[in-house]
């Protein structure tokens, strides 16, 4: 081996070591500080693309899990009208049925027009009031109904029928005008009311299924959206557990590192006592 004061092969070798093990020791200290062994694409381009597509599906699922949410809420308030619908054609049943009878005097039948138009007329106040973020599934507006979507790539939706429960409607054939003040009207508005009765009921139930849909799909998308997060941890998180271990490994190798190179430094100051 050469002796010159000149090149200092020892030196240069222990350099190139320390400076490997200092780049070593900065990433190891890197994924501890962030947690992650992938931060950026410079870490590792193919694996940071995987993950920032993934992200890139969870973004685009909150926005699914949104407009699910908002579906549930539209069709529990058109139930809840729905249902409050439901209960008036039972009053207005019974108000019917009573006016029916022909032995009633004229001012128990007056009486019961009234409580019947009255009751009949809170369906429309009701149908009014049925809706949630501007859409309503009772008055007949959605006619296409309410469309939630249910793919990240909104190629998919989940459709809500819309019922059209106004008084003259396809649902409540109740019409405005109809009333008990004769005998004749308190019969053909009993069977009226009759078949609204059950035309509600059928509606309540489609929509009972239609939110039953929304939230088992958005159960669905919560979950889904938990194995992408998981994926992602699995593809960019760094083990703690490992990394302390390597850290402390590098941190002695560091050291010895700084003595080699303090050694071969301290080589060509031998080289004064050949020419003493």
């Amino acid at each position: 081996m050469l002796n010159s004061v000149n090149t200092n092969v020892g030196a240069m070798v222990a350099l190139q070591n320390l400076s490997q093990t200092n780049s070593e020791l900065n990433t190891v200290q890197n994924r501890i500080n962030t947690g992650k062994k992938v931060n950026s694409a410079k870490d590792n381009g193919a694996i940071w693309a995987i993950a920032q597509n993934q992200r890139a599906e969870m973004g685009a699922l909150n926005t699914v899990k949104e407009s699910l949410q908002r579906g549930q809420s539209t069709v529990d308030v058109a139930m809840a009208a729905g249902e409050s619908i439901s209960d008036l054609l039972l009053q207005l049943k019974e108000k019917a049925l009573a006016a029916t009878d022909e032995t009633l005097t004229t001012a128990s039948r007056s009486a019961l027009a009234e409580d019947f138009d009255s009751i009949r007329d809170q369906i429309t106040s009701v149908i009014e009031n049925a809706s949630f973020n501007g859409a309503n599934l009772l008055d007949g507006s959605l006619t296409g109904g309410y469309k939630a979507l249910a793919s990240a790539d909104g190629t998919s939706t989940i459709d809500v029928a819309g019922e059209d429960m106004s008084l003259s409607g396809s649902i409540v054939t109740l019409g405005a005008a109809d009333s008990i003040t004769t005998t004749t009207d308190a019969t053909d508005s009993l069977a009226l009311v009759d078949a609204s009765i059950a035309n509600v009921s059928a509606s309540l139930a489609r929509m009972g299924t239609s939110s039953k849909a929304l939230g088992t799909h958005l159960s669905f998308v919560g979950k889904l959206q938990d194995s992408l997060e998981a994926g992602i941890g699995n593809l960019v998180d760094a083990d703690l557990a490992k990394e302390s271990a390597r850290l402390t490994a590098l941190q002695t190798k560091q050291q010895l590192g700084v003595q080699a190179l303090s050694i071969a430094n301290s080589s060509t100051s031998m080289l004064l006592g050949l020419f003493r």
